[in-house]
């Protein structure tokens, strides 16, 4: 007696279609289960031969042999108990499996089908290879049932499973519902309280326009944390595709709930003490998401950048450039997407207090200089704003001076965006040197860069990220052309923040 059913492996965010096939055979009593299976595979034997039992579907007393096809993948995770248990069922019972249907889920001891990490991106790579119908557990109905065209059901145990399968009880599909956007994002930081930063306070605004990133140096006190958490909310809300790319992230490390579809953009503020797997992604297996992916679509906040462990920040230069992050392992290489704002954090010294006019520095020379040079130059040149910020006066902060709300700036942002993807189908900061000779063409400004660059020492990466920040300036204004004045703007924010402080 042979049977099979369809599964998914996961590889990142990719989907690779398997077969669970089944033979019961007369012979010693056995369950072999093939396929290269990890230890959690492995596994469920014992779960699935409990499940059967306490589900009254019996498990059968012969030679049992399972296979995972295709063999040459490792086979990781829990989600193979149920398709591994409804075939076996199905063997025993002679009949032929489903056409088009898929099985993902974890089996406890008494039969129920229990949540799977990584559902949305499975249920998506299945509709994407014929599958019409999945089941999966009563956790995962939501996220699964996002995909079109996928039919999904989630029965409680294995026993509504081939219930359903024998046409005895039916399980209702889960029709999918996709929240409504909000007309205003909830903020929880908005710079209508952040005082005397007008230069911070435009560089923010340039980032959230543009998507470039950020460096903000200063004083402890001075308000780069405040000035890091009020980005998200003048950053417009997620488009459909952008939420569900974020939700599959979220999918893969099993964090989405009953409402899988977020339209807030991520902000994420990891320690200093983090490792690199765990800032870029990695660890055991092919590796799982890090930081940089939990960031995508939305604001990457590094605080204290110089405290951060030298690889770490080394790590973060090629997700930088490309937008994601490649992980390669010996059995393989899995890629996630990683298309985040930077915002970095710094004190100008140990002490904090280099160039602040109400305390003196208590840093030697020597301390100074290897505090600053832990911040290579090659990370340093993929951060196209950096801005000195010093402590506002107090009399600013007792007062209120009537800042600009978010709600202001986050409508300039959106203005600015809209000219962008209209004109480029992306933004400023993603704009590839051909796509800058194209959309942002220089005119008589032209040699002012040229010169500027050649003065200040600028790199290639700088020449073309300081005329990308120009762009968006134009395009805050509302300009068509770059003007002098953009140019001049983005250039002052080459400028290393330790020459201003100094």
């Amino acid at each position: 007696m042979v049977a099979s059913v369809l599964t998914c492996l996961l590889r990142g965010l990719e989907g690779v279609l398997v077969e669970v096939q089944v033979d019961v055979a007369p012979g010693h009593v056995a369950f072999n289960l093939v396929g290269l299976g990890d230890a959690s595979v492995k596994e469920a034997r014992e779960r699935v031969r409990s499940a059967l039992r306490n589900s009254g579907l019996g498990f059968p007393l012969r030679r049992l042999t399972v296979n995972l096809a295709p063999a040459e993948l490792r086979k990781e995770g829990s989600g193979f108990d149920l398709p591994v248990a409804v075939a076996i069922a199905l063997a025993v019972a002679e009949k032929r499996p489903p056409p088009r249907t898929a099985f993902i889920g974890e089996l406890a001891l008494d039969g129920a089908v229990r949540h799977a990490d990584g559902v949305l991106v499975a249920a998506r790579a299945l509709r994407a290879q014929g599958v019409e119908a999945l089941f999966v557990s009563p956790a995962d109905a939501a996220e699964a049932a996002l995909v079109k065209g996928l039919r999904v059901h989630a029965p409680a145990d294995l026993a509504g499973v081939m219930a359903h399968l024998a046409g005895t009880a039916e399980a209702p599909a889960v029709a999918g519902l996709l929240p409504s956007a909000p007309l205003e994002p909830p903020l929880e930081d908005d710079l209508a309280e952040v005082h005397g930063q007008e230069a911070a306070r435009r560089a923010l605004e340039l980032s959230a326009a543009g998507g470039h990133h950020l460096l903000l140096s200063g004083p402890p006190g001075a308000g780069k944390t405040m000035l890091a958490r009020c980005l998200p909310g003048i950053l417009p809300p997620l488009t459909l595709e952008e939420a569900l790319e974020v939700a599959q992230v979220r999918s893969i490390l099993g964090e989405l709930g009953a409402s899988p579809l977020s339209w807030e953009r991520p902000f994420r503020a990891p320690h200093h003490s983090v490792s690199t797997a765990g800032l870029v992604g990695g660890g055991n297996g092919l590796g799982r998401p890090g930081e940089i992916s939990r960031a995508h679509h939305g604001v990457l906040f590094l605080d204290e950048l110089a405290e951060f462990q030298g690889p770490a920040l080394q790590a973060l230069r090629q997700p930088l450039e490309s937008g994601r992050v490649v992980i390669t392992r010996s059995r393989g290489t899995v890629s996630y997407p990683a298309r985040f704002t930077l915002v970095a954090a710094t004190n100008p010294c140990p002490c904090g207090w280099l160039g602040d006019d109400r305390r003196a520095c208590r840093c030697p020379p020597g301390a100074v200089d290897r505090y600053q040079r832990s911040l290579s130059g090659p990370l340093l040149d993929r951060l196209d704003l950096r801005v000195a910020v010093s402590r506002p006066p107090l009399e600013a902060l007792s007062t209120g001076s009537g800042a600009e709300s978010s709600a202001a700036v986050r409508a300039r942002v959106m203005t600015a965006r809209h000219r962008q993807l209209h004109r480029q189908e992306c933004l400023n900061a993603h704009l590839k040197p051909a796509g800058l000779r194209r959309h942002a063409p220089l005119g008589a400004g032209r040699r002012l860069l040229e010169r500027w660059a050649e003065e200040r020492g600028l790199t290639a990466r700088g020449f073309h990220r300081a005329w990308r920040v120009a762009r968006t300036a134009a395009d805050l204004d509302g300009a068509e052309t770059i003007q002098e004045a953009h140019l001049l703007e983005a250039l002052g924010y080459r400028l290393a923040v330790h020459e201003r402080a100094a």
